[in-house]
């Protein structure tokens, strides 16, 4: 497994490797990997020949009152696990290898408004300029992303397609704890008291399919009680919201195939969570 530092050496390992036919499947993460980062890699190793793990905590995507000093880092087990996994190399640029006073952004415009975007309004731009630069110095042939950043899925996925990049996104399920909550780097931040609070968000999602299921359409009705159970679990509610899976606009009667969207504080952690409606 190569480690690589440099962006023109990283052009050059996936040109090669495209000229000699083989396909490139990619994994963007910020590191700290988990099981849900790791699942990624696994379906890239299933449908590619070469596997791509880019490691690189962007700081474009971090406003000044967010996490950006303190986000965890371990890259030695990182290396050791995407080894593991037969990745054939990582991808490991310092910030000034892939930032030199830039004046060039990549914006999804109505996409990265709503959601998270709304509390965090530059968070998406960051997220698709270092995606989009990413794309550009690894050439995939597919590149993997997890649900559970849900909207960034849907962000990634429309500039791809804006933008005539040559590649597909793929999408793949979130990986959760045996209690049910959905796998972050960030759930390292939670105090033991808040980690047993954390599950609530993924039974509200739980408890409103259910509701769904037993013929409740009414999404207004659906997210006070979702929102109550966040906050009856003690989690402060950043957005609760119920939207098209791809326009992500609000819809006010619920059908299959809408997703439910949240965001919640425990204590100072951050932490988002979804489900589509079957």
């Amino acid at each position: 497994m190569k480690i690589i530092k440099t962006v023109l050496e990283m052009q050059s390992f996936s040109e090669e490797k495209r000229c000699a036919g083989k396909k490139i499947g990619f994994v963007p993460t910020m590191g700290f990997l988990h099981k849900g980062h790791l699942s990624l890699v696994k379906k890239a190793r299933e449908e590619c020949d070469i596997v791509i793990v880019s490691i690189f905590v962007n700081p474009t995507q971090f406003s000044p009152s967010e996490d950006f000093d303190n986000y965890p880092k371990d890259f030695e087990t990182d290396r050791k696990l995407c080894e593991a996994e037969k990745v054939d190399a990582i991808f490991f640029p310092s910030e000034s290898e892939m930032y030199n006073s830039p004046q060039t952004f990549v914006e999804v415009n109505e996409l990265g408004r709503v959601l998270c975007g709304k509390s965090r309004p530059s968070h998406f731009r960051g997220v698709t300029t270092v995606v989009a630069k990413l794309l550009n110095i690894t050439k995939p042939h597919k590149a993997y992303f997890g649900q559970k950043d849900f909207q960034q899925f849907v962000i990634v996925t429309k500039m791809v397609k804006d933008l005539n990049f040559d590649l597909k996104i793929v999408g793949c399920p979130i990986v959760r704890e045996e209690d049910g909550l959905a796998m972050s780097s960030r759930n390292k931040y939670l105090s033991p008291d808040e980690r047993k609070q954390a599950p609530a968000l993924n039974s509200s999602l739980q408890t409103a399919q259910e509701t769904f299921s037993s013929g409740e359409t009414d999404a207004a009705k659906v997210k006070g009680a979702v929102t109550k159970a966040i906050v009856d679990a003690g989690a402060k509610p950043d957005y609760v919201e119920i939207v098209d899976a791809s326009s992500l606009k609000p819809v006010k009667q619920i059908e299959k195939g809408n997703l439910l969207a949240i965001a919640a504080f425990f204590g100072k952690a951050r932490l988002i969570d979804n489900r589509v409606f079957e």
